[in-house]
């Protein structure tokens, strides 16, 4: 049976808001390398600097993955973890270069 509030492609995009912080928790895996890379794009394009992604603590896998692709993003200009009521080593601090 079809439940007609599901679209009929999964591949559909989904548009989700930009602000300061992205939380990685409710994507799929396989999802997460565009996920971020679409997300630093659109965070860039409106003018934000100061990021914070979470990752979760888990084994370090996601948290190697964000980081990989902020070390060959250009934009970048330095990240690291964030303080402990921010997340710790649960999420990463970015700041982007200004346009």
């Amino acid at each position: 049976m079809v439940n007609p509030e599901e679209p009929d492609d999964v591949s559909t995009p989904i548009e989700i808001p930009i602000s300061d912080v992205f939380d990685l928790h409710p994507f799929a895996a396989r999802d997460v390398k565009a996920a971020i890379e679409a997300y630093l794009e659109e965070a860039r394009r409106l003018g934000l600097t100061a990021l914070r992604i979470i990752h979760g603590r888990g084994i370090g896998v996601q948290r190697e993955t964000v980081r990989s692709i902020l070390s060959r993003t250009p934009y970048v200009l330095n990240f690291s973890d964030a303080p402990a009521e921010a997340g710790g080593w649960g999420a990463t601090l970015v700041t982007l270069r200004r346009e």
